[in-house]
């Protein structure tokens, strides 16, 4: 994404003027009224409709950074139900649930989030005070739905991470001390105004050069995603099945082309964020936007926390767990889906993970290869695939710079979004089967309705572990065993990695439930090792991975459901 920058020269030049006034024997007071025309001041640059777009793509740019796009969201991801890490890697202690208000990533997303509330802010600020007649019909208007759109995510962001927020919605350099808000004032606010005017401003879509702007649908799914962590949820359902009904997206055949740098701002693409591997050569891909002291890249460094360290330019320092690897292999395929070939497994599971027998290649190598799976003595059963580029055949790019962009919204998470909404608005069973099975559908597994016509209306809890029980309960079609399917299966297997998981479990108020069964299936794990060890389906090698047990023992709602207010802002605002 192109970064906008302002670098007078103010200084140099400043002293040689100086110099020569001095010489010229002028008067100090008028020396300090003269302009630098080198200087680029709030009183010369909000004029333009290209001023204002340029400052404009600041704002987007602020979606780049690490915390909120990028590699630092693995860290959040390793605190639910299906990923694990290493003793020896950084993200222990957000598995163990052991960082503070001082972590890496408790800090710097804070910062970050209000970096690009910032840049929005001055944007909203100052096209309120120009005359319009500079700006073609509406462009105003869709400039500043772009600037509170963005606001509006990024506060979204802040309200759901933190639980709290300061919420600021002016330019000021001195009046820092604001009391936090709750996630209610920040919605009420904030976040659903901002978000009801991007709607009612922004076009459908964008073309040539501003694709990946923000759109009606992202403002339409947002807002709906708003409602739907408020359980409001006739609203969410209306909000989602706006964004259905106008048939702007549709779900890509292949669901790897949203994951890949090769078919990026797609057909189900409903808001993304840019990334290059091409563009600043040589910048580390953690530095992006105006990192102090770096130049910046456009480039994630997200893949290298998940690649393989066998040889693939990653660390995998983040893992699939045991639950979910399970889950992917419980999706059982449908051999009448013509997406299906001689595939074993589903086409999702090929996608999103690496186990050891997986299917076609892995940077190039088949699963005969042992630098694949480098920790398999530690227990590791499958890596993380997605938003890496395992799919190039060799390591595209160097260590830390991937252009695969990442995806905060797309049509599967609105389908899934949807059938819970009206699930719990209307207890309409029938409407929620037939937006998970659309998913189902595309990722090549039998659908909810195929198991219902084959099983006398019941249906598997493909959650429950088979490892452990050997069969899965049939099921009657509930609301609540819709639900659970909704909450166990279907999004964890659709969106994993794509930072959902935590935010879903705490919404729904299961995080120690889901802790309870984790911690329980470990501890029977532990306890038959020697008759599992080394077998189907999981085929675990050496060692099991508890590290998950401490975050269950450890995990506090009033404490752990959102990160902490960072120490940082609690030492230098007084008004906390």
């Amino acid at each position: 994404m192109i970064q906008y920058k302002i670098k007078p020269k103010a200084v140099s030049i400043a002293f040689m003027t100086c110099a020569i006034l001095f010489l010229s024997s002028c008067d100090e007071k008028d020396f300090l009224t003269v302009d630098n025309p080198n200087a680029v001041t709030e009183a010369t640059f909000w004029k333009t409709p290209t001023q204002f777009n340029s400052a404009l793509t600041t704002v987007y740019a602020a979606m780049q950074f690490q915390a909120i796009s990028g590699g630092g969201l693995p860290e959040e991801e390793v605190r639910a139900d299906i990923a694990d890490t290493y003793s020896f890697f950084r993200p222990l202690a957000y598995r163990q649930l052991t960082y503070t208000d001082n972590s890496p990533q408790v800090v710097g997303k804070w910062n970050q989030l209000y970096i690009g509330i910032f840049r929005a802010n001055q944007v909203i600020n100052q096209i309120n005070k120009v005359d319009g007649s500079a700006f073609a019909p509406k462009e105003k208007e869709t400039i500043l739905a772009q600037a509170r759109f963005l606001r509006a995510f990024f506060y979204f962001k802040l309200a759901y991470t933190y639980g709290k927020a300061v919420i600021r919605t002016e330019v000021s350099t001195t009046d820092f001390n604001k009391k936090l808000s709750s996630i209610d004032e920040i919605n009420t606010e904030v976040i659903i105004p901002d978000l009801i005017y991007a709607k009612a401003n922004l076009p459908t879509s964008w073309s040539a050069n501003d694709i990946g702007r923000v759109t009606w649908g992202s403002a339409t799914s947002l807002l709906g995603k708003v409602y739907l962590y408020d359980k409001k949820w006739p609203e969410a359902a209306a909000e989602f099945k706006e964004v259905i009904d106008s048939k702007i997206y549709s779900l890509t055949p292949n669901i790897l082309d949203n994951f890949t740098d090769q078919n990026e701002f797609n057909s189900e693409s409903i808001l993304e964020v840019a990334y290059s591997s091409t563009a600043n050569p040589g910048a580390n891909g953690s530095n992006v936007d105006d990192t102090p002291y770096a130049s910046g890249a456009e480039a994630n460094d997200v893949a290298a926390q998940y690649a393989s360290i066998g040889g693939f330019g990653g660390y995998n320092t983040v893992v699939s767990n045991y639950y979910l690897h399970e889950l992917f292999l419980s999706d059982e395929v449908d051999a009448t889906n013509p997406i299906n070939g001689s595939n074993v497994h589903s086409r999702r599971l090929t996608a999103s993970i690496c186990p050891k027998d997986f299917e076609g290649t892995y940077f190039g190598v088949t699963n005969t290869s042992q630098q694949v799976h480098a920790y398999r003595g530690l227990g590791l059963t499958a890596l993380v695939k997605k938003y890496t580029n395992w799919y190039q055949g060799t390591a595209e790019i160097p260590l830390n710079r991937s252009g695969i962009n990442f995806r905060h919204i797309r049509l599967a998470d609105v389908y899934l979004m949807y059938a819970e909404a009206v699930l719990n608005a209307s207890s309409d069973v029938d409407e929620a089967i037939k937006h998970i099975d659309l998913v189902r559908e595309r990722a090549g597994v039998k659908t909810i309705r195929q198991y219902l016509i084959a099983n006398n209306n019941t249906f598997p809890q493909l959650h429950v572990s088979k490892l452990r029980y050997t069969t899965q309960p049939m099921v009657a079609p509930t609301k609540e065993n819709i639900m659970t399917h909704i909450q166990m299966v279907e999004r964890p297997l659709e969106l994993c990695f794509e930072g959902h998981r935590w935010n879903d479990l705490v919404r729904w108020g299961i995080v120690n439930d889901v802790f309870t069964t984790l911690g329980s299936n470990l501890n029977w794990e532990k306890d038959n090792f020697a008759s599992i060890v080394g077998k189907a389906p999981l085929t675990i090698e050496g060692s099991l991975n508890l590290l998950a047990l401490a975050a269950i023992s450890n995990y506090n709602s009033s404490i752990h459901d959102y990160f902490p207010i960072p120490a940082p802002e609690l030492q230098t605002n007084t008004g906390l």
